[in-house]
């Protein structure tokens, strides 16, 4: 079942324009626990948005630290921790909440690569990559979106060029 699951990620990101190292996927991919729900918020507003953005970032954070100096696997707990924390918050959907998220937890946005949430033609993103090149070589990316399931992180080596996603990525300016 497992190998099915890994194959089946793999054939998403090639068809999507996005691609992992399948070997570098079967020895890394790690799924993020999901969070209990969240308490109530009030929906649709940006005040709303920034909160539930800073207390997953919050969470996130105090169960798990980002070691400037550590290796990507280090900060690995961190990274899935986050995502897990914006997924849990209802923002499943949006590129900008995982890098925001990520960047209130410390990481740069320097090193960041992020997918777009709608294709071409303006339809929702059946998956959306977002991605931390660290340090030492190695990259942090997490997947999320309808046809993951739960989100999905990992560490990989980087691909061409050094990038950590292949294909199309939008602006990660603030």
């Amino acid at each position: 079942m497992r190998r099915l699951g890994v194959l089946g990620v793999t054939m998403m990101l090639a068809t999507s324009g996005c691609a992992f190292h399948a070997a570098d996927l079967r020895a890394t991919t790690t799924t993020t626990p999901t969070a209990p729900a969240p308490s109530a918020h009030a929906s649709g507003s940006a005040e709303a948005t920034a909160t539930a953005t800073a207390t997953a970032t919050a969470t996130a954070t105090a169960t798990a630290g980002l070691y400037p100096d550590g290796s990507a696997q280090e900060n690995l707990p961190l990274f899935s921790a986050v995502v897990a924390q914006v997924w849990a918050e209802g923002q499943r959907a949006s590129s900008r909440a995982y890098v925001d998220a990520l960047a209130a937890a410390g990481f740069s946005r320097d090193d960041m690569q992020m997918t777009a949430d709608e294709t071409t033609v303006g339809n929702p993103a059946e998956s959306i990559q977002f991605s931390v090149r660290w340090h030492d070589g190695q990259c942090l990316i997490g997947q999320v979106g309808p046809s993951t399931g739960e989100p999905v992180t990992g560490i990989f080596d980087p691909v061409d060029g050094g990038r950590c996603l292949i294909g199309t990525t939008v602006s990660i300016a603030p």
